[in-house]
């Protein structure tokens, strides 16, 4: 499919999909994100793709919503905009793990967009924020929940109620991100990431995304009991015995996901 607002394109075994709004900063309007949530559809299940990268370019992650298409929305149009999948729920939920490689602004939706990626690389000039509070309302992508698991709830009410900016080094500084990275080498790093995830074994990896991210709200002993179970599961796979046995062998794995 050809899309107006986004690229993608396939290194190998990781997809790559980059925001592709430039006169408006990669503001998020209801067709980019509807055509990132198309692309992410499109490749849910295909075992070929291994990880995801999405990225803004070198210059803008993404600005924030496109204010100019909420100006007159009202609270019955802002609700059926998601009620089909919103995007960041369904980068959340992506079987294959995603990283966001982010450059210049990423702020309001485009923050949360970052956030609802599993590891989040960021350039030496990236910013981030969550400037909602400015213009009336609050973060609505998932910004008051998702930051506070990241940074502690101090942190995110600071962001949210001040509605400030923080560079690269204080959001790595605080958990926000997973690196920093020169600007010219971004991409670069975060294919070089998914290459490596791409040597793992895809189901193992899945099932340790779905029970973190499950049991990352449940009280100690039920998430222990839930990790216990996605553990033993494995045992019946053969990704399970080939990385047992190639360990024995003393010779590199050769995983096939089933």
């Amino acid at each position: 499919m050809e899309y107006q607002t986004i690229k993608t394109e396939r290194d190998d075994t990781t997809l790559i999909i980059t925001l592709n709004r430039p006169e408006k900063l990669n503001a998020l309007s209801p067709e980019l994100t509807g055509e990132v949530v198309d692309a992410l559809n499109g490749v849910r299940a295909d075992e070929t793709v291994r990880a995801i990268i999405i990225t803004g370019g070198p210059k803008v992650f993404a600005a924030g919503a496109d204010l100019s298409k909420m100006q007159t929305a009202s609270s019955i149009d802002m609700y059926r905009r998601n009620i089909t999948g919103d995007m960041w729920t369904t980068v959340a939920d992506m079987p294959q793990p995603t990283i966001a490689a982010v450059a210049g602004f990423a702020l309001g939706g485009g923050c949360e967009l970052a956030m609802a990626c599993d590891l989040r690389l960021a350039a030496d000039n990236a910013k981030f924020g969550q400037p909602e509070i400015n213009v009336g309302i609050y973060p609505g992508a998932g910004g008051t929940q998702r930051l506070s698991r990241l940074i502690g709830l101090g942190r995110a009410k600071e962001l949210v109620f001040m509605g400030e900016m923080i560079g690269a080094e204080e959001a790595y500084r605080i958990g926000l991100v997973n690196k920093v990275v020169p600007g010219e080498s971004l991409l670069d790093e975060a294919k070089a990431w998914a290459k490596k995830l791409a040597t793992k074994p895809p189901f193992t990896l899945q099932l340790a995304k779905q029970v973190m991210d499950q049991g990352y709200d449940l009280d100690l002993e039920s998430a222990i009991k839930l990790e216990r179970l996605g553990f033993v599961a494995l045992f019946g796979t053969e990704d399970q015995r080939e990385g047992v046995t190639a360990f024995l062998e003393k010779r590199k794995p050769k995983y096939s996901g089933k």
